[in-house]
């Protein structure tokens, strides 16, 4: 089947074509003629499987070759990564038509977004708070929207955007085309999808919830202090050339970014304290391999689209089953293969526990290799022949203050001859005039 059998008109093929795309997913062949049969739409499809074509194309068709002022369709997003990535596609799938598309997000100038606005677009990708800003300024007018797509929609309730979704769908017609795509499908979706949708075509073309086959999964059990020497090796031994890195926290992205650089790895971190040129430099970086590890926190999870990323690593594990779906979806992308490798304290034992219950199978441990840790973990013992104290002996002779009291070396007093080292807790505590 090609995408003509699908009824997508011959410019809108070509566009396909010259992508180097000849066979329509599963996802583009179930959802592509519901779009353009006017239906609304709640689909559901593993990562990295061609969602976004699934709905640009027929929403480009259904657009026709008119330009208005205000844009007639409005693709919602989680994360300026993923709306950036699918304006980009719209605009390739466009190429041969008159359709116009805008994009606008917040961590940016506003001035060139509304600038684009003025100039008129069809088809307008938005994250929900910026476009809620735009809006009140009046400089948006959303009354012309016949077709309204949630991308990602679990994540945008996830990030809290509930609300915003909620205002946002006030400004538009009643009368419109629905659609929602997403990797996964809590109960909270499925309540949202049955207060949105009317009648609509259900698409779910993998189990529910379910990470891409190709992709190969394992885990290393490893103590929490050792997570980044294990790191450190594994890139090395394994002369890794690109791995994205999750972690849970921003303060922790910019740690172990630091920790790799520190250890010869060039690093970069992307999180949502990231200006957004520091996160599009970081992202180049990446994808042009001038940088090995790039490490995310889960704002990264949605919205790279990364061709032929051989390595997923999750340092920490996610507190949503649901997001290691989405984590090591960033391999294995359009029918290619990769691996997913998660590094696990005892602590995160319950969080593993859960992600394996969500993919109803239990991930298979790696045994760790050596990485090097025995002067870590332990200090080495002296040797047979030496005195003891002579290895502390050669360590405090690099120390100017080695050997002598805490107390000491801080009250600046030196003792009378033959007057011992008072413990510290002798010497009297007095507070110093502030």
């Amino acid at each position: 089947m090609s995408f003509a059998d699908l009824g997508l008109v011959p410019g809108l093929s070509r566009a396909v074509a010259e992508r180097g795309y000849a066979t329509p997913t599963p996802i583009q062949r179930a959802a592509i003629p519901a779009v353009l049969a006017g239906r609304d739409v709640l689909a559901g499809a593993q990562t990295g499987t061609g969602k976004t074509a699934a709905f640009v194309l027929p929403i480009l068709q259904r657009l026709g070759a008119r330009l208005h002022a205000a844009p007639r369709a409005l693709v919602l997003t989680p994360t300026r990564e993923l709306a950036a990535q699918v304006a980009a596609s719209a605009c390739d799938y466009a190429r041969h038509t008159s359709v116009r598309t805008a994009v606008i997000f917040g961590g940016v100038s506003e001035r060139p977004q509304i600038e684009a606005l003025r100039a008129g677009c069809d088809l307008l990708v938005a994250t929900p708070g910026r476009l809620l800003d735009l809006a009140q300024q009046r400089f948006l007018d959303l009354s012309q929207v016949q077709c309204c797509v949630l991308d990602e929609a679990d994540r945008m309730l996830d990030m809290g955007f509930i609300h915003d979704i909620r205002r946002i769908l006030k400004l538009l017609p009643p009368e419109r085309q629905n659609l929602m795509f997403s990797a996964t499908y809590s109960q909270d979706i499925r309540a949202l999808a049955a207060r949105l949708l009317r009648d609509p075509a259900t698409v779910e073309v993998a189990a529910r919830n379910a990470a891409a086959e190709r992709i190969e999964q394992h885990v290393y059990h490893v103590p929490k202090e050792h997570k980044r020497h294990l790191l450190v090796h594994l890139i090395a031994s394994g002369n890794w050339q690109q791995v994205l890195v999750f972690t849970r926290t921003k303060h922790g992205a910019n740690r172990l970014t630091q920790q790799l650089q520190g250890s010869g790895i060039s690093a970069a971190a992307i999180h949502g304290n990231k200006s957004q040129s520091a996160r599009v430099r970081a992202l180049e970086d990446f994808r042009e391999k001038r940088v090995t590890a790039l490490v995310a926190t889960e704002v990264a999870a949605r919205g790279l689209d990364i061709r032929e990323l051989p390595h997923v690593l999750n340092y920490e594990l996610p507190n949503v089953p649901e997001d290691y779906v989405h984590r090591i979806g960033r391999t294995a992308r359009a029918g290619g293969s990769g691996a997913a490798v998660s590094l696990v304290s005892p602590d995160e034992a319950p969080l593993l526990r859960e992600i394996e219950k969500l993919l109803k199978r239990s991930l298979p441990c790696a045994p760790l290799p050596a990485y090097g840790l025995a002067a870590v973990s332990a200090p080495a013992a002296p040797p047979s022949h030496a005195t003891p104290g002579a290895a502390g002996q050669r360590r405090d002779a690099r120390r100017p203050h080695a050997g002598r009291p805490h107390s000491a070396r801080h009250s600046g007093r030196r003792p009378h001859r033959g007057q011992r080292y008072a413990p510290a807790a002798a010497i009297p505590r007095t507070r110093r005039p502030v």
